[in-house]
C-alpha cells in the first residue's frame, strides 16, 4: 500500500456500527434479522419470477433488482457480523478494495434499475397497449446489460482512483464497511479534483434517474386521477406512493453521502444514513414492489399449493 511519510500495514480498521456497549447485542440481533429477512424476501421473489410463466416478461427487471439487492446487502453485513462476533475490526487492503468496488457497482446498478422500473410502470399504466413492444425482451435485456456494465465501469474507475492515493498514518475507517466517503479522510493528498468526479457521477447515476422517476410517476398520477373507478384509483395511488417513498429513501440518502465534500461529512451521521441505503432499502424492495402485487401473490400461492401437494 502506498502511504505518506510513514509505513503502513496491509490492513484497515473498521470502527463498526456497534459502539454503544449495552445496545451492541440488540443492534447485532436486529441487523441479523433484517439481513435474513432481506435474503429470504429477495430469493423468494427471484424464484417466483423464474418458475412462474405468468410473471414473464413484466417482472424481469424486478428479478434483476432483487438479485442486485441481495448481493448489495451481502457485501457489507456478513463482514460486519464476522467482525462483531470475532472481536476483530480489521479488514485487509485487498478486501477493502474489493468491497468498495462491489458496493459502488451494485449501488449504481440499483439506482439505474429503479429508474428503468419507473419507466416500466409508466408504460404499463399510460400505454398498456404498447407495453409488449416498448418493453420487449430485447429491450429489457439491454436495460439490464447497460445497468450492470455502466455501473461496473464507474465503480472500477472510482476504486482505482481512491486506492491510488497516498494514505496517512491513520488506518482507522470510521464506518462499518469500506466506502469512498469514509476512506477519503485517510488520504494525505488534496482530493478536491477527485470529488468533482464523484459529484459528476452522482448527478448522472443518482440524480438524473431520480428526476426521471419523479417525472414518470407524475405522468402516472395524471392518468390515475382520470380513472373513473375509485377503487382502481386508490390502488394505483397506494402502489405509486410506496414505490416513490422507497426510491426517495434510497436516492436522497445516497446523494447526501456521495455528492457533498468529505470535509462536511459526519461519521456518526454517515453510518446512520448508510444503514438506510445499504440495509433498509434492499430489505423493503421485495415487499414494496411485489408482495402488495396481486400477480406475485397469486404466484406465491400457486407455489405453496404445489409444495403442499408434493
Amino acid at each position: 500500500m502506498k502511504t505518506g511519510n510513514c509505513s503502513l500495514g496491509t490492513e484497515f480498521i473498521l470502527v463498526g456500527l456497534f459502539q454503544y456497549e449495552r445496545m451492541n447485542s440488540f443492534l447485532f440481533v436486529l441487523i441479523a434479522i433484517l439481513f435474513s429477512v432481506a435474503l429470504v424476501g429477495n430469493i423468494t421473489l427471484i424464484h417466483l419470477i423464474r418458475v412462474d410463466s405468468n410473471l414473464h416478461p413484466m417482472y424481469f427487471l424486478l428479478s434483476q433488482l432483487s438479485t442486485t439487492g441481495m448481493m448489495y446487502i451481502s457485501t457489507t453485513v456478513p463482514k460486519m457480523a464476522a467482525n462483531f462476533l470475532s472481536g476483530s475490526k480489521t479488514i485487509s487492503f485487498e478486501s477493502c478494495d474489493i468491497q468498495t468496488f462491489m458496493f459502488l457497482s451494485l449501488g449504481a446498478s440499483e439506482a439505474l434499475l429503479f429508474g428503468f422500473m419507473s419507466y416500466d410502470q409508466y408504460i404499463a399504466i399510460c400505454h398498456p397497449l404498447m407495453y409488449l413492444v416498448l418493453m420487449s425482451g430485447k429491450i429489457c435485456w439491454f436495460m439490464m446489460a447497460f445497468a450492470w456494465s455502466s455501473s461496473s465501469t464507474n465503480a472500477l474507475v472510482h476504486t482505482l482512483c481512491v486506492f491510488q492515493f497516498l494514505f496517512c498514518k491513520s488506518r482507522v475507517i470510521n464506518h462499518f464497511f469500506c466506502e469512498v466517503p469514509s476512506i477519503l479522510p485517510l488520504v494525505c493528498e488534496h482530493t478536491s479534483k477527485y470529488e468533482y468526479t464523484t459529484l459528476l457521477s452522482g448527478l448522472i447515476i443518482l440524480l438524473f434517474p431520480f428526476i426521471a422517476i419523479l417525472a414518470s410517476y407524475a405522468s402516472v398520477l395524471v392518468v390515475v386521477f382520470q380513472m373513473h373507478s375509485g377503487k382502481g384509483r386508490t390502488k394505483a395511488l397506494s402502489t405509486c406512493s410506496s414505490h416513490v417513498i422507497v426510491a426517495s429513501m434510497f436516492y436522497v440518502t445516497t446523494l447526501s453521502a456521495y455528492i457533498q465534500p468529505h470535509r462536511l461529512h459526519s461519521p456518526s451521521r454517515d453510518k446512520v444514513v448508510a444503514v438506510f441505503y445499504s440495509i433498509v432499502t434492499p430489505l423493503l424492495n421485495p415487499f414494496i414492489y411485489s408482495l402488495r402485487n396481486r400477480e406475485v401473490l397469486g404466484a406465491l400461492k400457486r407455489q405453496l399449493e404445489l409444495c403442499t401437494l408434493g
